[in-house]
């Protein structure tokens, strides 16, 4: 008859009806029968007594089935004692727990009650104040604990020292549509304001740029002024501006020559649409990412000028006065949008395979070279161009086939209406006053 340890007796139980044998001959290691010891010693006086006393006893499956569950039973008992806590274990100190340090916002929340009686405060956005369309003639009161002021649409002409004395916190300002003067802005008023990422100075009479601007800031818009210069040292520390707005000014070429734009070397967005440019702006840095020229009298393109913004993305010159362009001054690896509409282009130039959008409608077109601007193709890494506006030209048949298999990612031709060759661009006709109808006077 087989014989069998209690934990291979335990194993059989479900696979063998045959009789086993529990013996209590030391046939294991110390380290085991110590752990089965205290494993079956919960259950020992729950053996049956005919087994007692005689090891050597036939045990049935009946036999086994009992002690495997009341050993299951104990097991469990063992376990739930996992779950109680003894709480001697833990300090019982009285003494309050450390609180997590505050944030910065968290200690401007004291001052979030204080706001000018001139303006508005919500309580779900407390570090802002709210003073536009109020007719106000002076900057009011700014409590320390406010970033961001809105302050536009009033009748404010002046900037004083006074005027941000308290206001240390601030990171945003808009004093835009205002009636601001240049002579009226205190020298280095901005500069005490360490923490100024952006200013709104737009729709004002400013003829010069506020000196001694903040180091800080990153985003400053002048645009719809009278400003016809960039002084050196108004721009000098701003490396880490991004964003630099001047359309709608009366900036000339002698107004931005030299290394004034360079210094700026975080530099990504410049606007300049709107002025008296007759050239393009000298020394961009190569950080710059945008350009808008629109509405200036620039001729030309100087070859090579791209060479030193590399990260171009987007180039905006809508009427301007560009009779032809070098053929591969837009060869540039980023370039995604081009904009030479309302010019008077005539030949056409290299398109680089990033480029997406291309405007040439308006322009003096006769014959657009679809081979001269797609020289080569890669089907392994195609073109990206997808639409190209063409209208207001002076093309005399479709356009050359060929263009969807350069530009297989082409969606769109704007097409559009075309002009004769004699006839001149609509937006350059010459206005005719209408004749004022003949009347007639009727017979009685």
């Amino acid at each position: 008859m087989a014989r069998y340890t209690g934990e291979e007796a335990l194993r059989m139980v479900l696979d063998s009806d045959e009789e086993i044998t529990f013996s209590s001959e030391e046939r294991d290691s110390d380290d085991e029968r110590l752990y089965f010891e205290e494993r079956l010693d919960p259950a020992e006086d729950i053996i049956p007594d005919e087994l007692k006393g005689n090891p050597n006893q036939t045990m049935t499956p009946s036999h086994i089935l009992t002690i495997s569950s009341l050993l299951l039973l104990s097991g469990v008992l063992v376990l739930s004692q996992d779950y109680e806590v003894d709480y001697s274990d833990y300090d019982t100190d009285d003494s309050s727990p450390e609180v997590p340090q505050q944030t910065d916002y968290d200690d401007l929340l004291m001052y979030s009650y204080e706001c000018a009686s001139e303006c508005f405060c919500p309580s779900s956005y407390p570090i802002a104040m709210y003073c536009d369309h109020r007719n106000l003639k002076a900057i009011p009161n700014v409590p320390r604990h406010i970033r961001h002021l809105y302050i536009q649409h009033n009748d404010i002409e002046e900037i004083t020292s006074k005027s941000f004395i308290n206001a240390t916190s601030l990171r945003e300002i808009n004093l835009s549509y205002n009636k601001i003067q240049s002579s009226k802005v205190d020298k280095d008023v901005f500069s005490v304001l360490k923490d100024l990422i952006q200013l709104h100075l737009e729709h004002n009479n400013l003829e010069d740029v506020p000196s001694r601007l903040p180091k800080t800031l990153k985003r400053l818009h002048l645009g719809f002024n009278k400003i016809s210069k960039i002084p050196a040292d108004a721009t000098r520390e701003l490396m880490k501006l991004t964003v630099l707005d001047l359309c709608s000014n009366r900036l000339t070429d002698a107004g931005i020559k030299g290394k004034i734009l360079s210094g700026m070397k975080s530099l990504m967005q410049i606007n300049m649409c709107n002025n008296k440019l007759k050239s393009m702006p000298a020394d961009l840095p190569e950080s710059i990412q945008q350009i808008s020229l629109e509405n200036n009298s620039i001729a030309s393109i100087p070859e090579g000028y791209f060479k030193k913004t590399p990260n171009l993305l987007s180039l905006r010159m809508p009427h301007n006065k560009l009779k032809s362009v070098a053929y591969s001054a837009f060869n540039l690896s980023k370039l995604m949008e081009l904009h030479l509409g309302h010019n008077q282009l005539s030949k056409p130039f290299f398109v680089p395979r990033t480029l997406e959008h291309l405007y040439l409608n308006h322009n003096d077109f006769k014959d657009l070279n679809i081979s001269l601007m797609c020289p080569s193709l890669d089907l392994g890494n195609p073109n990206m161009l997808t639409y190209i506006r063409l209208d207001n030209n002076k093309l005399r048949g479709p356009v050359d086939y060929y263009a969807y298999r350069c530009f297989p990612r082409l969606i769109m031709i704007f097409y559009g209406n075309q002009r004769k060759d004699d006839e001149e661009n609509s937006e350059t006709k010459k206005y005719e006053k209408p004749e004022r109808p003949k009347t007639t006077r009727l017979s009685s």
